[in-house]
Protein backbone atom coordinates (compact mmCIF):
# COMPACT_ATOMS: atom_id res chain seq x y z
CA UNK A 1 0.00 0.00 0.00
CA UNK A 2 0.77 3.41 -0.41
CA UNK A 3 1.67 5.94 2.36
CA UNK A 4 -1.88 8.05 1.38
CA UNK A 5 -3.89 4.49 1.35
CA UNK A 6 -2.07 3.48 4.71
CA UNK A 7 -2.54 6.51 6.33
CA UNK A 8 -6.19 6.45 5.51
CA UNK A 9 -6.70 2.49 6.63
CA UNK A 10 -4.90 3.08 10.19
CA UNK A 11 -5.78 6.46 11.31
CA UNK A 12 -2.45 7.71 10.93
CA UNK A 13 -2.08 11.07 8.98
CA UNK A 14 1.02 10.75 6.24
CA UNK A 15 2.63 13.32 7.84
CA UNK A 16 3.44 11.03 10.54
CA UNK A 17 4.20 8.09 8.38
CA UNK A 18 6.74 10.49 7.00
CA UNK A 19 8.07 11.13 10.39
CA UNK A 20 8.22 7.62 11.27
CA UNK A 21 10.23 6.67 8.08
CA UNK A 22 12.66 9.74 8.91
CA UNK A 23 13.41 8.27 12.47
CA UNK A 24 13.40 4.66 11.07
CA UNK A 25 10.63 3.29 13.07
CA UNK A 26 8.34 2.41 10.35
CA UNK A 27 9.85 2.53 6.75
CA UNK A 28 8.02 1.00 3.73
CA UNK A 29 10.01 -1.48 2.32
CA UNK A 30 8.68 -2.77 -0.89
CA UNK A 31 8.45 -0.40 -4.63
CA UNK A 32 5.78 -0.63 -6.39
CA UNK A 33 6.16 -1.48 -10.60
CA UNK A 34 6.34 2.71 -11.10
CA UNK A 35 9.12 3.07 -8.65
CA UNK A 36 7.22 4.30 -5.65
CA UNK A 37 7.94 3.53 -2.23
CA UNK A 38 5.35 0.63 -0.39
CA UNK A 39 4.39 -0.52 2.52
CA UNK A 40 4.34 -4.29 3.10
CA UNK A 41 2.35 -6.49 5.03
CA UNK A 42 5.08 -6.62 7.90
CA UNK A 43 5.35 -2.97 7.67
CA UNK A 44 1.52 -2.46 8.27
CA UNK A 45 2.13 -5.18 11.16
CA UNK A 46 5.14 -2.83 12.69
CA UNK A 47 2.93 0.69 12.01
CA UNK A 48 0.44 -0.86 14.35
CA UNK A 49 2.69 -2.54 16.92
CA UNK A 50 4.16 1.12 17.33
CA UNK A 51 0.71 2.45 17.56
CA UNK A 52 -0.02 0.13 20.64
CA UNK A 53 2.98 0.68 22.51
CA UNK A 54 2.51 4.33 21.90
CA UNK A 55 -0.92 3.82 23.48
CA UNK A 56 0.77 2.57 27.03
CA UNK A 57 2.53 6.01 27.13
CA UNK A 58 5.74 4.87 25.47
CA UNK A 59 7.83 7.30 24.06
CA UNK A 60 9.03 6.43 19.92
CA UNK A 61 12.33 5.76 20.91
CA UNK A 62 10.88 3.34 23.71
CA UNK A 63 8.68 1.81 20.99
CA UNK A 64 11.58 1.24 18.76
CA UNK A 65 13.64 -0.08 21.47
CA UNK A 66 11.00 -2.50 22.54
CA UNK A 67 10.39 -3.39 18.71
CA UNK A 68 14.60 -3.92 18.02
CA UNK A 69 16.58 -4.41 20.50
CA UNK A 70 16.21 -8.35 22.04
CA UNK A 71 17.53 -7.51 25.34
CA UNK A 72 14.97 -4.53 26.06
CA UNK A 73 13.29 -6.04 28.95
CA UNK A 74 9.32 -4.91 29.25
CA UNK A 75 9.01 -5.49 33.06
CA UNK A 76 11.34 -2.27 34.16
CA UNK A 77 9.48 0.21 31.64
CA UNK A 78 5.99 -0.81 32.14
CA UNK A 79 6.59 -0.18 35.89
CA UNK A 80 8.20 3.20 35.40
CA UNK A 81 5.23 4.14 33.35
CA UNK A 82 2.80 2.91 35.85
CA UNK A 83 4.50 4.92 38.61
CA UNK A 84 4.38 7.88 35.85
CA UNK A 85 0.66 7.55 35.20
CA UNK A 86 -0.22 7.51 38.97
CA UNK A 87 1.79 10.52 39.32
CA UNK A 88 -0.47 11.89 36.06
CA UNK A 89 -3.76 10.81 37.84
CA UNK A 90 -3.16 12.41 41.05
CA UNK A 91 -2.00 15.71 39.50
CA UNK A 92 -5.30 15.57 37.99
CA UNK A 93 -7.42 14.65 40.51
CA UNK A 94 -5.79 17.31 42.83
CA UNK A 95 -6.49 19.84 39.99
CA UNK A 96 -10.34 18.53 40.01
CA UNK A 97 -10.33 18.62 43.74
CA UNK A 98 -9.30 22.65 43.45
CA UNK A 99 -11.52 23.15 40.27
CA UNK A 100 -14.63 22.07 42.60
CA UNK A 101 -13.68 24.25 45.24
CA UNK A 102 -13.37 27.37 43.23
CA UNK A 103 -16.96 26.31 41.52
CA UNK A 104 -18.38 25.59 45.24
CA UNK A 105 -17.64 29.60 46.48
CA UNK A 106 -19.80 30.09 43.87
CA UNK A 107 -17.51 33.05 41.89
CA UNK A 108 -19.29 36.12 40.43
CA UNK A 109 -16.51 37.21 38.90
CA UNK A 110 -12.50 36.29 38.11
CA UNK A 111 -11.33 38.13 41.52
CA UNK A 112 -13.33 36.10 43.00
CA UNK A 113 -11.80 33.08 41.37
CA UNK A 114 -8.34 34.23 42.14
CA UNK A 115 -8.71 35.34 45.48
CA UNK A 116 -9.72 31.69 45.85
CA UNK A 117 -6.99 30.63 44.22
CA UNK A 118 -4.93 32.38 46.23
CA UNK A 119 -6.14 30.54 49.43
CA UNK A 120 -5.78 27.43 48.54
CA UNK A 121 -2.25 27.69 47.41
CA UNK A 122 -1.43 29.62 50.23
CA UNK A 123 -3.07 26.47 52.05
CA UNK A 124 -0.84 24.08 50.27
CA UNK A 125 2.18 26.25 51.31
CA UNK A 126 5.13 24.56 53.25
CA UNK A 127 5.54 26.99 55.59
CA UNK A 128 3.24 27.48 58.45
CA UNK A 129 3.17 31.29 58.74
CA UNK A 130 2.15 31.61 55.33
CA UNK A 131 -0.76 28.92 55.51
CA UNK A 132 -1.82 31.25 58.65
CA UNK A 133 -2.09 34.12 56.77
CA UNK A 134 -3.44 32.77 54.13
CA UNK A 135 -6.48 32.09 56.15
CA UNK A 136 -6.45 35.38 58.60
CA UNK A 137 -6.30 37.35 55.53
CA UNK A 138 -9.81 35.79 53.51
CA UNK A 139 -11.88 37.84 54.98
CA UNK A 140 -15.15 36.98 52.74
CA UNK A 141 -16.61 34.08 55.27
CA UNK A 142 -19.54 33.70 52.28
CA UNK A 143 -16.71 32.35 50.13
CA UNK A 144 -14.61 30.39 52.56
CA UNK A 145 -14.04 26.61 51.00
CA UNK A 146 -16.07 24.60 53.78
CA UNK A 147 -13.76 20.92 52.40
CA UNK A 148 -10.38 22.79 51.69
CA UNK A 149 -10.51 24.00 55.16
CA UNK A 150 -11.38 21.00 56.97
CA UNK A 151 -9.26 19.14 54.86
CA UNK A 152 -6.54 21.21 55.75
CA UNK A 153 -7.32 21.04 59.42
CA UNK A 154 -7.27 16.97 59.56
CA UNK A 155 -3.60 17.52 57.80
CA UNK A 156 -2.19 20.50 60.12
CA UNK A 157 0.43 19.70 62.50
CA UNK A 158 1.05 23.62 63.42
CA UNK A 159 -1.31 23.99 65.86
CA UNK A 160 -1.15 28.17 65.43
CA UNK A 161 -2.27 27.18 61.95
CA UNK A 162 -5.16 24.44 63.15
CA UNK A 163 -6.12 27.32 65.58
CA UNK A 164 -6.63 29.71 62.33
CA UNK A 165 -8.36 26.86 60.66
CA UNK A 166 -11.07 26.20 63.34
CA UNK A 167 -11.65 30.01 63.41
CA UNK A 168 -12.45 29.90 59.72
CA UNK A 169 -14.75 27.04 60.06
CA UNK A 170 -16.61 28.16 62.48
CA UNK A 171 -17.53 31.45 60.49
CA UNK A 172 -19.06 29.01 57.59
CA UNK A 173 -22.18 27.44 57.79
CA UNK A 174 -22.82 24.02 60.03
CA UNK A 175 -19.46 25.09 61.08
CA UNK A 176 -17.83 22.66 58.59
CA UNK A 177 -18.70 20.21 60.83
CA UNK A 178 -19.64 17.63 57.86
CA UNK A 179 -16.41 18.05 56.26
CA UNK A 180 -14.47 17.17 59.45
CA UNK A 181 -16.66 14.48 60.36
CA UNK A 182 -15.28 12.30 57.65
CA UNK A 183 -12.19 12.81 59.38
CA UNK A 184 -13.22 10.38 62.25
CA UNK A 185 -13.42 7.34 59.79
CA UNK A 186 -10.18 7.48 58.85
CA UNK A 187 -7.97 4.91 59.52
CA UNK A 188 -4.67 6.86 60.73
CA UNK A 189 -5.60 7.41 64.04
CA UNK A 190 -3.78 11.30 64.19
CA UNK A 191 -6.39 12.10 61.63
CA UNK A 192 -9.00 11.43 63.86
CA UNK A 193 -7.57 13.32 66.31
CA UNK A 194 -7.27 16.10 64.67
CA UNK A 195 -10.90 15.39 63.71
CA UNK A 196 -12.16 15.32 66.88
CA UNK A 197 -10.44 18.04 68.51
CA UNK A 198 -11.88 20.32 65.67
CA UNK A 199 -15.07 19.16 66.09
CA UNK A 200 -15.13 19.78 70.02
CA UNK A 201 -14.53 23.40 69.50
CA UNK A 202 -17.96 23.45 68.05
CA UNK A 203 -20.77 23.90 70.39
CA UNK A 204 -23.96 22.43 68.15
CA UNK A 205 -25.59 19.44 68.42
CA UNK A 206 -24.58 17.89 65.51
CA UNK A 207 -21.31 18.29 66.37
CA UNK A 208 -21.98 16.39 69.84
CA UNK A 209 -24.15 14.09 67.68
CA UNK A 210 -20.48 13.40 65.93
CA UNK A 211 -18.49 13.36 69.30
CA UNK A 212 -20.58 10.95 70.53
CA UNK A 213 -19.63 8.26 67.14
CA UNK A 214 -16.40 8.43 68.84
CA UNK A 215 -16.80 7.53 72.64
CA UNK A 216 -16.29 3.42 70.61
CA UNK A 217 -12.71 4.65 68.76
CA UNK A 218 -10.29 1.86 69.51
CA UNK A 219 -7.47 4.91 70.49
CA UNK A 220 -7.53 5.85 74.15
CA UNK A 221 -6.57 9.72 73.31
CA UNK A 222 -9.47 10.10 70.76
CA UNK A 223 -11.84 8.61 72.71
CA UNK A 224 -10.96 10.84 75.77
CA UNK A 225 -11.15 13.97 73.88
CA UNK A 226 -14.56 13.03 72.81
CA UNK A 227 -15.57 12.10 76.06
CA UNK A 228 -14.22 15.20 77.76
CA UNK A 229 -15.96 17.66 75.23
CA UNK A 230 -19.15 15.81 75.48
CA UNK A 231 -19.10 15.46 79.17
CA UNK A 232 -17.98 20.09 79.36
CA UNK A 233 -21.53 19.87 77.48
CA UNK A 234 -23.24 18.13 79.86
CA UNK A 235 -24.06 15.22 78.27
CA UNK A 236 -23.92 11.93 80.72
CA UNK A 237 -23.39 9.72 77.68
CA UNK A 238 -19.68 10.64 78.52
CA UNK A 239 -19.69 9.48 82.10
CA UNK A 240 -18.62 5.69 81.71
CA UNK A 241 -15.50 6.68 80.09
CA UNK A 242 -14.89 9.49 82.32
CA UNK A 243 -14.99 7.10 84.95
CA UNK A 244 -13.11 4.55 83.18
CA UNK A 245 -10.18 7.63 82.48
CA UNK A 246 -10.17 7.95 86.25
CA UNK A 247 -9.49 4.73 87.13
CA UNK A 248 -6.84 3.74 84.22
CA UNK A 249 -5.14 7.45 84.74
CA UNK A 250 -5.80 8.78 81.51
CA UNK A 251 -6.00 12.61 81.83
CA UNK A 252 -7.70 12.09 85.86
CA UNK A 253 -7.68 15.20 87.10
CA UNK A 254 -9.62 16.49 83.65
CA UNK A 255 -12.24 13.90 83.85
CA UNK A 256 -12.94 14.34 87.55
CA UNK A 257 -13.66 18.17 86.88
CA UNK A 258 -15.80 17.19 84.33
CA UNK A 259 -17.67 14.71 86.36
CA UNK A 260 -18.48 17.31 88.96
CA UNK A 261 -19.71 19.89 86.42
CA UNK A 262 -21.91 17.28 85.06
CA UNK A 263 -23.66 16.42 88.84
CA UNK A 264 -24.70 20.06 88.55
CA UNK A 265 -26.64 19.65 85.45
CA UNK A 266 -27.45 16.45 84.54
CA UNK A 267 -26.35 13.68 86.30
CA UNK A 268 -26.64 12.37 90.73
CA UNK A 269 -23.80 12.92 92.53
CA UNK A 270 -24.71 9.75 94.70
CA UNK A 271 -24.60 7.68 90.58
CA UNK A 272 -21.35 9.05 90.52
CA UNK A 273 -20.01 8.72 94.06
CA UNK A 274 -21.69 5.10 94.32
CA UNK A 275 -19.62 3.98 91.00
CA UNK A 276 -16.65 5.40 92.49
CA UNK A 277 -16.58 3.88 95.62
CA UNK A 278 -17.63 0.43 94.07
CA UNK A 279 -14.34 0.87 91.88
CA UNK A 280 -12.22 1.94 95.05
CA UNK A 281 -13.62 -1.58 96.77
CA UNK A 282 -12.76 -3.44 93.68
CA UNK A 283 -9.48 -2.74 93.55
CA UNK A 284 -6.11 -3.63 95.44
CA UNK A 285 -3.98 -0.81 93.88
CA UNK A 286 -3.16 1.90 95.65
CA UNK A 287 -2.62 4.44 93.02
CA UNK A 288 -5.95 3.68 91.25
CA UNK A 289 -7.47 3.99 95.04
CA UNK A 290 -5.43 7.45 95.28
CA UNK A 291 -6.91 8.79 92.08
CA UNK A 292 -10.24 7.67 93.14
CA UNK A 293 -10.04 9.85 96.38
CA UNK A 294 -8.63 12.77 94.40
CA UNK A 295 -11.40 12.29 92.31
CA UNK A 296 -13.60 12.77 94.84
CA UNK A 297 -12.55 16.24 95.44
CA UNK A 298 -14.61 17.67 92.95
CA UNK A 299 -18.23 15.93 93.41
CA UNK A 300 -19.97 18.06 95.35
CA UNK A 301 -22.44 17.39 98.04
CA UNK A 302 -22.93 14.92 100.94
CA UNK A 303 -22.58 11.59 99.30
CA UNK A 304 -19.00 12.63 98.52
CA UNK A 305 -18.30 14.15 102.24
CA UNK A 306 -19.53 10.74 103.72
CA UNK A 307 -17.06 8.59 101.24
CA UNK A 308 -14.30 11.17 101.95
CA UNK A 309 -14.88 10.87 105.39
CA UNK A 310 -15.22 6.71 105.31
CA UNK A 311 -11.50 7.13 103.42
CA UNK A 312 -9.98 9.57 106.29
CA UNK A 313 -9.17 6.23 107.92
CA UNK A 314 -8.39 4.12 105.22
CA UNK A 315 -5.00 1.75 105.68
CA UNK A 316 -2.82 3.20 102.90
CA UNK A 317 -1.90 6.71 104.64
CA UNK A 318 -1.42 8.80 101.43
CA UNK A 319 -4.88 7.78 100.97
CA UNK A 320 -6.15 8.66 104.59
CA UNK A 321 -3.91 12.01 104.48
CA UNK A 322 -5.40 12.81 100.93
CA UNK A 323 -8.86 12.83 102.05
CA UNK A 324 -8.33 14.70 104.93
CA UNK A 325 -6.87 17.41 103.15
CA UNK A 326 -9.83 17.26 100.97
CA UNK A 327 -11.91 17.48 103.59
CA UNK A 328 -10.44 20.08 105.39
CA UNK A 329 -10.27 22.18 101.68
CA UNK A 330 -14.17 21.85 101.53
CA UNK A 331 -14.66 23.44 105.05
CA UNK A 332 -13.16 26.24 103.97
CA UNK A 333 -14.50 26.95 101.04
CA UNK A 334 -17.86 25.98 102.38
CA UNK A 335 -20.40 24.03 103.55
CA UNK A 336 -21.26 20.28 101.76
CA UNK A 337 -23.53 20.86 99.18
CA UNK A 338 -26.60 18.40 98.80
CA UNK A 339 -25.86 15.67 96.55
Amino acid sequence: MLIGEVAQRSGVSARMLRHYDRLGLVSPTGRTSGGYREYSDEDIRRLFHVESLRTLGLSLDEARRALDEPGFAPADLVGDLIRLTRQRIAAEQELLTKLERVDASVPAAWSDVLRMVTLLRGLESEFGARRQQAILSHDDSATLPVDALAAAVLAEDDLNVAGALQWSLARTPGHGVAALEAGLDSPDVVVRRRAVTAIASVPTADASAALRRVLGDADDTTRDRAALALGSRGSVDAVPLLLAMIFEGRRDVEAAEVLGQLTEVSTSAEDIVTALQDAFDGTDANSVRLRITQALAEIPGNAAHEALTRLTAADDRTIAATATAILATRRRTGPAQKG
